[in-house]
């Protein structure tokens, strides 16, 4: 099939990699506009835009999809079908009716379950065991169109987001590509989203990257993993803001330690939480770079009884 892909970060790449791998004609990727980047804000390419410079494909980056002047290429170029993987923005009915097949999106849940933004990190943050990818036709409503096909995914105790959209990014691309080649040979059916099982992922903000040490341990853990790479888990002490890697929760540890509160030992570093306490990873102080937390507890010289907030 002739193919234009809709797509914007890096998790896109694996999508177009395996695309490209592909027999379908790949002739133009539609991404966000260049985004100042960097200390000196200087425009840069979206990942997908620069795979497909690269490439000498044809890149398109309207402000809207709803612009005419978009949509009048999109026409020209005639393609059966566009795949779509974190695009960015919403696709109006008008665009969506230009290609035969439509916009497929491969989406990082098992729908409808995590419709939205940041469905891994809802997925994470929520303790979920078992996630995945759907590859869906895109119509109006927010992830809500009917499903060509799903795999699953286990999450793991340690996974970050980031860890765990990696994987997901490379066997959705391989999904995706499935869903293409059936409906090209005339063989893919797309199933209605079952009316139970429905939660939304918004996308998480900065504020809810703050660590709460009076949550219990496993809460606290959850937490800073679903915020791993982005937005970014912190805290502050001293009034001063920190952020904080993956931790790890420990079934035993010193008793009546604080929510929050600090105990420095010879090889780690403790923190507080509602229950038992966690073990602190990578710490990055404002202005620093990254180091262990018990690199970083001997500079600041924690004192007794200090606390994260």
């Amino acid at each position: 099939m002739r193919l234009v892909f809709a797509g914007t970060p890096a998790v896109a790449v694996p999508a177009l990699d395996a695309i490209a791998a592909s027999h379908h004609e790949l002739v133009a990727v539609v991404t966000r506009p260049d985004a100042p980047a960097g200390r000196g804000r200087r425009l840069v390419r979206s990942p997908a835009g620069a795979w497909a410079d690269e490439r000498g494909i044809e890149v398109l980056t309207p402000e809207r999809p709803r612009d005419p002047e978009f949509q009048q290429r999109l026409r020209e170029i005639a393609p059966d079908c566009v795949p779509v993987v974190a695009y960015g923005a919403l696709v109006p009915p008008s665009a969506l009716e230009i290609p035969k097949h439509g916009w497929l999106n491969l989406h990082f849940s098992l729908l409808p379950a995590w419709r939205g933004a940041a469905p891994v990190q809802h997925a994470v943050l929520h303790g979920d065991e078992v996630t995945g990818a759907s590859v869906f036709e895109l119509e109006a409503g927010l992830d809500t169109g009917p499903v060509y096909g799903t795999l699953t995914e286990q999450i793991r105790f340690t996974d970050t987001s980031g860890h765990l959209l990696e994987r997901l990014a490379v066997d959705g691309a391989g999904l995706l590509v499935a869903v293409l080649d059936a409906i090209e040979a005339g063989t893919a059916r797309a199933h209605p989203q079952p009316a139970d099982g429905v939660s939304h992922a918004p996308k998480l903000t900065v504020e809810d990257a703050r660590v709460r040490w009076d949550d219990p341990a496993f809460a606290v853990d959850r937490r800073i993993r679903a915020c791993t790479p982005a937005p970014g888990a912190w805290t502050t002490l001293r009034d001063e803001r920190l952020k904080l890697g993956p931790v790890r929760p420990i079934a035993n540890g010193p008793a009546g330690l604080r929510p929050g509160e600090l105990l420095v030992e010879r090889k780690q570093v403790l923190a507080g939480t509602a229950t038992t306490p966690v073990i602190l990873g990578e710490v990055r102080a404002a202005g620093k770079k990254p180091m262990s937390a018990t690199d970083w507890a001997r500079g600041m010289r924690i004192e007794a009884g200090e606390k994260l907030a």
